[in-house]
């Protein structure tokens, strides 16, 4: 996967990138139709029309693709037919044509191209790459990603582009894996898991180059606390800048900075073997 950068043609080219998408077995929109559905957009708005999540709204019409997380084909060969752009996700989408005449999409690893064959199941698999299988008989050390939490609920973890975990050990009916935050966790060995990365790695390194590429993507400007008025926002109001001498929060005036992010009595608090670093400190949280 590479990156090409604009020339500085004009303001909003100048430092803007934009994929090469290299990995894509053709550049043109044409999903499959029998896995599309139609993405409906909220504006960040509940039930009651009432703005809960800020700042979205907006951006260029979508299709939402199915995506296979289970991989519960056991048995039958599944040959990747393309590789697709999803609008929906950082990570590029598979379109797999398996024997028995099913088609499904999944996540695209690292290195699968169109021709290539995958498998799942939970016995006599070939641990390479796209095929899945239980944690309970992917090699030690192996790299993995699109990983289960509980057996036959789909994949949860490590599903965005460039992203994978890393197979540690086992122990009884436990598996433990290291994730790309350096948390160590404990999950169920009977948990299925894709081998290899997640591909279009480079997904991190474009550079918009404009707000507009923003709003495409249904992102609308985010607006300081400060220059809202005190209805608004708890930092709002006052004759020049200024936030009141009240530490940063939110809108509903819960408190942004030292707090934990993870509750207390959470069921899977036990699973987790080391905690993630802090990113503002380098402790473990």
């Amino acid at each position: 996967m590479g990156i090409r950068i604009y020339k500085p043609t004009s303001a909003g080219r100048r430092n803007a990138s934009v994929s090469t998408f290299e990995e894509l077995t053709f550049k043109g929109n044409n999903p499959e139709k029998s896995l599309i559905r139609r993405a409906t957009k909220t504006g960040g708005r509940n039930h009651q029309g009432k703005i809960t999540a800020h700042h979205r709204g907006g951006g260029h019409k979508r299709m939402y693709r199915i995506i296979d997380f289970k991989r519960r084909v056991d048995g039958v060969a599944g040959l990747v037919k393309s590789v697709e752009y999803d609008p929906n996700r950082s990570s590029n989408i598979a379109l797999i044509c398996y024997e028995d005449g099913k088609k499904a999409y999944i996540i695209a690893p690292a290195g699968l191209v169109a021709g290539d064959k995958v498998y799942s199941g939970d016995s006599g698999i070939e641990p390479k790459v796209g095929n899945s299988m239980p944690l309970s008989q992917i090699p030690l050390g192996s790299v993995i990603h699109n990983i289960e939490l509980q057996p036959g609920r789909g994949g949860q973890l490590c599903r965005s582009a460039g992203t994978s975990a890393v197979m540690n050990a086992r122990e009884g009916n436990w598996a433990q894996i290291t994730l790309p935050s350096g948390e160590v966790r404990r999950v169920p060995s009977s948990c299925r898991a894709t081998m290899g990365e997640v591909g279009n790695s480079d997904h991190q390194n474009v550079v918009l180059g404009k707000a507009g590429r923003r709003r495409w993507m249904g992102w609308r400007p985010h607006v300081r606390g400060t220059c809202k008025n005190p209805h608004d926002h708890p930092h709002g109001g006052g004759e020049g800048r200024t936030k009141g001498g009240r530490h940063p929060c939110s809108p509903t005036g819960k408190l942004s900075k030292g707090g934990a992010t993870r509750k207390k009595k959470k069921a899977s608090t036990n699973a987790i073997l080391r905690r993630r670093k802090s990113r503002r400190n380098g402790q473990l949280k």
